[in-house]
């Protein structure tokens, strides 16, 4: 007869392989076998759910990282100070440099995106004008 997962054992199993684990690592976690996490992991409401752990998670990071953005920006401006070695204010000035341009493509790219997004609702004018 087939293994069915507890409430339990399948949140541990989508935690374990939301977090990267391997099936059989996961398997482990939960103690069932291989073979019925693999089983669940062919079912779409698991693949789905597991999706949306995964999304949540990067979701999270994301904030996480964002929180922390204004504190890592003092601590470049501060390692381009004179009293800084060369070395140190090269880096920082470095970082800074890739970081604001990426960031500034990503800003400008989103606003494109949500231009588009716009754009293509029903009834919305063309954003290049008529004919």
């Amino acid at each position: 007869m087939a293994e069915k997962l507890s409430k339990k054992a399948e949140d541990t199993s989508l935690m374990a392989l939301a977090c990267g684990a391997t099936a059989e690592a996961a398997a482990r976690q939960c103690g069932v076998s291989s073979r019925t996490v693999h089983r669940r992991k062919a079912d779409a409401d698991f693949r789905s759910r597991l999706q949306a752990l995964r999304a949540d998670m990067v979701q999270r990071t994301s904030g996480a990282l964002t929180a922390a953005g204004g504190e890592s920006v003092r601590t470049l401006l501060d390692l381009q100070k004179v009293t800084s070695p060369p070395a140190v204010r090269l880096g920082a000035a470095r970082a800074i440099l890739e970081i604001g341009s990426k960031l500034r493509e990503t800003v400008e790219l989103e606003a494109r995106i949500a231009a588009l997004e716009q754009a293509s609702q029903p009834g919305a004018p063309d954003p290049y004008g008529p004919g």
